[in-house]
């Protein structure tokens, strides 16, 4: 398969400790960088000049190569034999216009017989930080709930402490592809604090399907910057409560405890 292109709701809701939510239309792109490695998807803007294009040094370690970062890490950590040949998707945000906004993209490692095997979730923050969780746990493919200690720093209205409870739903061909990336916060007492997602139906990536995706959110990036500092006023001014920025996490990867 080539690249795929996504489009679909971006969902927040804060549930403590004042209600507040919303759900902004969204673009994405899915790529299967092993394949691209070995023939290049003609359509794709990568690492060139476009009004939406794909940049590799957006990821990783920055290098010009996001595909061999990954790889690598998965060598450290003894996962990269378990995907046995099969192939690393990255789902990420596209640059638009130069502008690059990754708050978290996810790699979803395939084993040979397409069944999902890992999930490499990539947190940056305004700060410059980077985070890996690497996910694993049975179920995975079919929605069931994978856990991870909540260690690096995010958003000013939510402590640095916890647990995220991650859900993945993947659907390369069939009818009406499509994926979903759930990401729900626990607060340290265990209490329901955060809920996230990042959903869309998926189609091939075509000339016809970037331009309809950039005529439908022209500024995509830029205006998910403007509205994170709205809703970032907005819960200034219902009083939540602000934690400053601790030190970035010694270890930049952290595993799952459980599911």
């Amino acid at each position: 398969m080539n690249a795929l292109l996504g489009q679909g709701p971006v969902r927040h809701q804060r549930l403590a400790p004042h209600r507040h939510g919303f759900a902004y239309p969204a673009c994405f792109f899915l790529l299967p960088l092993r394949r691209l490695r070995e023939q290049p998807d003609p359509v794709l803007p990568r690492n060139r000049r476009a009004w939406m294009s794909f940049h590799d040094a957006d990821h990783g370690e920055g290098g010009p190569d996001a595909l061999a970062w990954a790889e690598g890490l998965l060598q450290r950590e003894g996962l990269l034999q378990a995907l046995d040949g099969g192939e690393l998707w990255l789902q990420c945000f596209p640059r638009v216009a130069g502008h690059a906004f990754k708050p978290v993209s996810f790699w979803y490692g395939l084993r040979a017989d397409g069944s999902l095997a890992l999930v490499l979730a990539e947190v940056h923050n305004t700060f410059g930080e980077k985070h890996v969780y690497l996910l694993q746990g049975d179920g995975l493919a079919s929605g069931a709930e994978v856990q991870a200690r909540k260690v690096f720093h995010v958003s000013p209205f939510a402590e640095v402490a916890g647990r995220y409870r991650f859900r993945f739903f993947l659907r390369l061909q069939g009818e009406a592809p499509r994926s979903l990336a759930r990401v729900d916060l626990d607060d340290a007492d265990g209490h329901p604090l955060l809920q996230t997602s990042l959903s869309g139906l998926l189609q091939p990536l075509s000339h016809r399907a970037l331009r309809r995706a950039a005529l439908a959110q022209p500024l995509h990036s830029l205006m998910v910057v403007a509205r994170i500092h709205w809703h970032a006023l907005r819960l200034w001014l219902k009083r939540v409560p602000w934690f400053s920025k601790p030190d970035a996490p010694l270890h930049p990867l952290t595993r799952s405890t459980s599911s």
